[in-house]
């Protein structure tokens, strides 16, 4: 269980599942991240890629502990949800019981941020009790993106329907939902900055103590490998080529600061500081 501390806020990694990612020619996770290509940045490896060429990815959750608040960013999957992304299958991890051992059970939590709206980042939201999806976190305030939400309900594909229906109608059922902007500030120490490209809706947190920072970033980058190639985009981007345009402009602006980057799919450590790294960038552990 990795923490990481940024001032007088505590930020600690529950892990859902890790999983290796093989190069698939036909449908790439990352077209470009080929095992040639990935062997020529040597700091990839072992933490971020194996031996073979399989990128290693972590789908966790980051509880954000600061004054105030018990915030739980990003939800994972969660259990009973057969979704195509694991075949059509469902979970079944003790997914809750490792917050509770960190000290998080799930009446604690005060408020609930997703980053967006596809599959692993929203799943927690909801548990199933007696054959009904309920709010997970009943004393938190679920604080869903508005443009997000729009740009979601707009589309027919029946699996993002699927997760739309079972972990994220059920919060605003129950009035638990605030629809926020994409700028906007939890408590002194935490804000959503706009992160658009990966979807419409996309942000990251910005955590700030005693002059000090971390960024969790969600998806506008899914991992390490795209630091030296931000070009990198993978095809379920909504907008591929605002997404790699943004995100070298982010690793632009972090590079060589003492930001902590704390990566939403990362692989153990998870986090680092922005480097340069010839024309582009690296993470430095």
């Amino acid at each position: 269980m990795l923490s990481w501390k940024i001032g007088e806020v505590t930020i600690t990694r529950i892990v859902e599942m890790v999983l290796p990612v093989a190069y698939d020619a036909e449908k790439p996770f990352l077209p470009g991240a080929t095992p040639e290509a990935l062997r020529r940045h040597d700091w990839l490896y072992p933490d971020f890629v194996t031996e073979n060429g399989e990128l290693r990815l972590s789908i966790h959750a980051l509880l954000v502990e600061a004054s105030g608040v018990r915030l739980v960013v990003d939800t994972c999957i969660g259990n009973d949800k057969p979704r195509a992304f694991l075949g059509g299958n469902a979970l079944a991890t003790p997914f809750l019981q490792h917050m509770a051992d960190a000290g998080w059970p799930r009446e604690s939590v005060t408020a609930v941020v997703c980053t967006h709206m596809h599959v692993d980042h929203v799943g927690w939201n909801t548990m199933l009790v007696d054959g009904a999806w309920q709010p997970t976190f009943p004393n938190a305030r679920y604080l869903l993106g508005q443009t997000e939400l729009d740009h979601w309900r707009m589309q027919e594909t029946g699996d993002q329907q699927a997760i739309l229906n079972d972990s994220v109608q059920p919060i605003l059922d129950a009035g638990l939902a605030d629809l926020v902007e994409m700028d906007h500030r939890i408590s002194p120490e935490i804000r959503l900055i706009p992160t658009a490209g990966h979807t419409p809706g996309h942000v990251s947190i910005v955590i700030e103590s005693q002059g000090e920072t971390a960024v969790i970033t969600g998806d506008m980058t899914h991992h390490p490998c795209q630091l030296a190639h931000p070009e990198w985009s993978p095809p379920f981007d909504s907008n591929p080529v605002a997404a790699a345009a943004m995100r070298r402009s982010l690793f632009e602006a972090w590079a060589d600061k003492p930001i902590l980057i704390i990566g939403t799919h990362f692989a153990a450590p998870t986090a680092g500081l922005v480097k340069r790294y010839g024309n582009a960038f690296r993470l430095q552990c």
